[in-house]
């Protein structure tokens, strides 16, 4: 029997062929392809070698091949040492680059494979497992990998909800989306870049089917992914990778893509897990949080929001309208009256006159700052809900601004923006400021993104996509530490590299309806975003999240839910903005109890 670790190489003329215990992969010098099958030969995918990195207005298309060669060092940069690895390179001709090589290693569990590049420009779209070219035989165009797979399991939460997809359905994973037709799936922003492709077709929107599963995870320290997304791009059975640098990632020299690892797993949890163990093992991401939690950041959540958009209102006021001291004072005391006592109190859109500044608005808060002494009085902790990228009231040297100057978001890129943002913290969490006690981030989906947009006051080569996301994270992460070291961020950023910018990660706003248009359960959604975030920050306190609810029964489901999944949220204190069902005595007192038994439990496990 040949064991877990064992690593076979079969050379020949036309194709080499590499065996292990988890898979077999056979490369064919012809196709310029390598067929990956399980042990018993059922085929996962007939992966392309060939590939695509375009420079802006310059596309990339393959129109040399050289035969694939067994590299003489398996070992690469970012790679890891392995003696047992067996590395496979394809060289060949590009239309933007003065060489191209695609770099196929094969280890005991896994495949992975890189994309090199010499010569200089900037990166724009980046292919991957498929690309442009002009092949010998006369075939042009873009040419993809072959789906042996059914289903994608998808990460992230989607509109309509679809955990588990067929496999033409494409896939995005990045920090670009808000509620639009086709741009709703940055609810995690980021998520973990890691798709798994199943045998099996999926019979529920938030369940996971048997059978065997390949993960396919990019690996990138968030510091060089200058990419805003990861695209799966199927088309008429095949399928490639996209990913998106907009124009914003210099070459000079050689240039060597994330590595992509496909991995055999027993399901899409053990394939999250095995991502995670990736990044952390390659020194990507932090193996624990940036410092340990204090007990607070564990305790029970009121956040205003759902509130806010129940409350009954004139025409022509919204919700942030409603964001205002006497009301969060009336909400509050109810709640107690019904032995519902929240351990921390989210203020939430819109408490400041201007999103970029952070100055609070006297109209609707006349005292923060007493507001918040007497919450710590009462034993509670206060979080001031946070617009990430809001460029309001900002100075246009702080912003990206479109081709006719208008501001469109704030650029952490920038020095000032991100000594402003520094200062602001402080004042905010400061003993001589308001002294609230951390953040719940939200909007980090608004990254921008495209090829037209001016940054007025960053250096060349500043930060851009899921990189420049972490840096204006660090920056109120670490100003807020710095003024208050318990201070606790809540973001819904689940990708094991920001493990060390957030402290608390939430679970986002509730979906509505599956593919054949009925509704999913909010507590199914919630199981589901929870064993995403477990699997790849299992460190981290998660708060459950508890907005938008459709109806009172399926509000009483989640909050039965929370206390076993995470931190519970409570969003609704006097009814349903969804069906305008109002809540009831019993209704509270299900809070209280549920709160009660979380508490308990939590004691009992420190």
């Amino acid at each position: 029997m040949r064991g877990e670790a064992a690593i076979e190489l079969v050379r020949g003329a036309g194709a080499h062929t590499v065996t292990t215990a988890r898979y077999r992969l056979t490369v064919d010098h012809a196709q310029w392809s390598a067929t990956l099958a399980d042990p018993a030969g059922q085929v996962w995918s007939r992966l392309s070698l060939l590939a695509s990195v375009d420079r802006p207005g310059v596309p990339d298309e393959t129109y040399g091949l050289a035969e694939i060669r067994i590299a003489d060092s398996p070992g690469a940069p970012g790679h890891g040492a392995d003696d047992d690895a067996i590395e496979m390179v394809l060289t060949a001709a590009s239309t933007a680059w003065s060489q191209r090589r695609v770099r196929l290693r094969c280890l005991a569990d896994r495949v992975e494979v890189r994309i090199e590049v010499d010569g200089a420009g900037d990166l724009d779209e980046v292919r991957l497992l498929g690309g442009r070219a002009i092949l010998p035989d006369g075939a042009c165009g873009t040419f993809r990998s072959s789906t042996g797979h059914l289903s994608v399991f998808d990460p992230t939460p989607t509109e309509p909800v679809q955990v588990v997809r067929p496999a033409s359905a494409a896939v995005a994973l990045g920090v670009v989306g808000d509620a639009s037709p086709g741009r709703l799936h940055a609810v995690f922003s980021p998520p973990p870049l890691c798709l798994a492709f199943g045998r099996h077709a999926a019979t529920h929107p938030t369940r996971v089917p048997g059978g065997d599963w390949l993960a396919v995870g990019l690996l990138a320290a968030v510091a060089e992914s200058g990419f805003t997304t990861l695209r799966y791009d199927p088309l008429d059975g095949g399928f490639l990778l996209v990913l998106e640098y907009d124009g914003r990632t210099a070459v000079d020299g050689t240039w060597q893509s994330p590595a992509l690892v496909l991995r055999p797993v027993a399901d899409p949890w053990a394939g999250l897990a095995a991502y995670r163990r990736d990044l952390v093992t390659r020194g990507l991401a932090p193996e624990a949080p940036a410092a340990p939690g204090a007990d607070w950041w564990r305790e029970p959540i009121f956040c205003g929001w759902g509130a806010q958009c129940a409350a009954e209102r004139p025409a022509g006021i919204g919700a942030p309208d409603l964001s205002r001291q006497d009301r969060y004072d009336g909400w509050l005391a109810r709640l107690a009256e019904h032995d519902v006592v929240p351990g921390t109190v989210v203020i939430d859109d819109r408490w400041q006159r201007a999103y970029g500044t952070g100055e609070p608005d006297l109209d609707r808060w006349p005292d923060l700052r007493g507001w918040i002494a007497g919450r710590h009085a009462a034993g509670q902790r206060v979080l001031l809900w946070w617009r990430a990228w809001d460029p309001e009231g900002l100075p246009t040297d702080e912003c990206m601004v479109d081709p006719a100057g208008r501001p469109v978001a704030a650029d952490p890129g920038s020095p000032a923006y991100r000594s402003r943002l520094t200062r602001v913290v402080t004042r905010l969490l400061g003993p001589d400021g308001l002294d609230a006690d951390g953040f719940k981030i939200d909007f980090t989906q608004r990254a921008p993104a495209g090829r037209s947009l001016r940054r007025p006051g960053a250096p060349a080569g500043a930060p851009w996509g899921i990189a420049a996301l972490h840096v204006l994270l660090d920056t109120i992460h670490r100003a807020a530490k710095a003024v208050k070291p318990d201070a606790m961020l809540v973001t819904h950023t689940p990708h094991p590299g920001f493990g060390d910018v957030a402290d608390v990660l939430r679970l986002n706003d509730v979906l509505d309806r599956d593919p054949a248009g009925q509704p999913v359960a909010a507590a199914d959604q919630l199981a589901f975003r929870h064993a995403v975030v477990s699997a790849v920050l299992p460190g981290h306190p998660v708060d459950t999240d508890q907005w938008p609810i459709a109806d009172r029964a399926g509000w009483r489901d989640y909050v039965t839910a929370q206390g076993r999944l995470g931190v519970p949220a409570l969003y609704y204190v006097d009814r349903i903005d969804g069906s305008g069902e109002e809540l009831t005595t019993a209704d509270l007192a299900l809070v209280a109890r549920c709160w009660q038994r979380y508490r308990e439990r939590n004691a009992a496990a420190r």
